[in-house]
């Protein structure tokens, strides 16, 4: 009697290769979802990121274009050009203001510090007026993101 040549799997090795698919899905899921976390955790970052560098950019504009400048240290006052008063400070909640209105969202960024540094604000001493701002805080998240930014803004005509 003549054997004929049976082709195809057998049961055992279906389960080998079923078993080491589902192995490879397994960590091939793992790593998709910790992507998913840190593309979170970036957005994030990048939200409170982005809020910032909207309060930064109100408050450079404002202090280029306005004159009168006042104050320091943790608050500062200039009146901008369109003869309404400005002042910049912390609130209790850790967000940048301008006249009490909140710049910055603190759930997407805590502010721990803003300084004001301000240089020519004497009336005749003919130095360019020159405020730095200093802001420290956290970004958070998963982990705790902190942050010192430094940035300068000089008014564009001398207040002589």
């Amino acid at each position: 009697m003549m054997y004929k040549n049976k082709k195809g799997y057998t049961l055992i090795e279906l389960m080998v290769s079923m078993g080491l698919f589902a192995i490879i899905m397994l960590l091939a899921s793992g790593s998709y979802l910790m992507m998913i976390g840190l593309n979170r955790q970036v957005q994030g970052i990048s939200t409170g990121i982005n809020n910032l560098s909207f309060a930064l950019e109100t408050m450079t504009r404002t202090i280029r274009t306005g004159t009168g400048y006042s104050g320091g240290g943790a608050t500062f006052s200039v009146t901008d050009a369109n003869g309404n008063s400005m002042t910049y400070g912390l609130n209790s909640s850790y967000a940048i203001t301008q006249n009490t209105v909140p710049l910055t969202d603190s759930s997407s960024v805590k502010i721990t510090s803003l300084t004001f540094n301000a240089v020519g604000m004497t009336p005749g001493d003919n130095t360019q007026s020159r405020v730095t701002i200093i802001i420290t805080g956290t970004v958070p998240g998963k982990i705790l993101q902190s942050f010192t930014i430094k940035t300068s803004a000089t008014m564009r005509s001398l207040d002589i």
